[in-house]
């Protein structure tokens, strides 16, 4: 599998249907909190994965989606590094189907691997019910899912 299909081929696997349409609140270069436990605090945004905008439009993304994060505070060994984390709550506020408008007071990522696992083994603080329906191993490790 070249590099380039990977993304496409996670993104499809872990879709598994139509993805909801959730307004996308995080920009490139937004500093995000890291809600797992992998020995990172803050995390700014690089590259949404998957993302097709138009020309000079700042790439953003929203609740569930893939990004590449640079660990901006956090342990010695995991500073400086990019890493793929899920975007797992945001500030701006989206609609659900139902007609719920939904907000959280921070905006939070989860790093997780290439192949889809989560790096760290816990989730602190609320997921986005989008991102759990979309990454079931998200689902299973988070302990509020709103």
């Amino acid at each position: 599998m070249s590099s380039k299909a990977r993304p496409r081929a996670l993104f499809a696997r872990a879709m598994g249907g139509q993805r909801p349409k959730v307004t996308r609140g995080v920009q490139c270069g937004t500093v995000l909190r890291c809600a797992d436990n992998t020995g990172a605090r803050n995390l700014k945004l690089v590259q949404v994965i998957g993302y097709k905008g138009r020309l000079r439009r700042v790439p953003a993304a929203g609740v569930g989606d893939l990004i590449m994060a640079s660990v901006r505070k956090g342990t010695p060994d995991m500073r400086k590094k990019l890493f793929r984390a899920v975007v797992v709550r945001q500030r701006m506020p989206f609609r659900r189907a139902e007609g719920i408008w939904v907000q959280f007071e921070d905006n939070a990522a989860v790093i997780i691997t290439t192949e889809g696992e989560m790096k760290g083994s816990e989730i602190r603080g609320p997921v986005a019910k989008e991102a759990a329906e979309r990454w079931p191993r998200i689902a299973s490790a988070a302990s509020i899912i709103v």
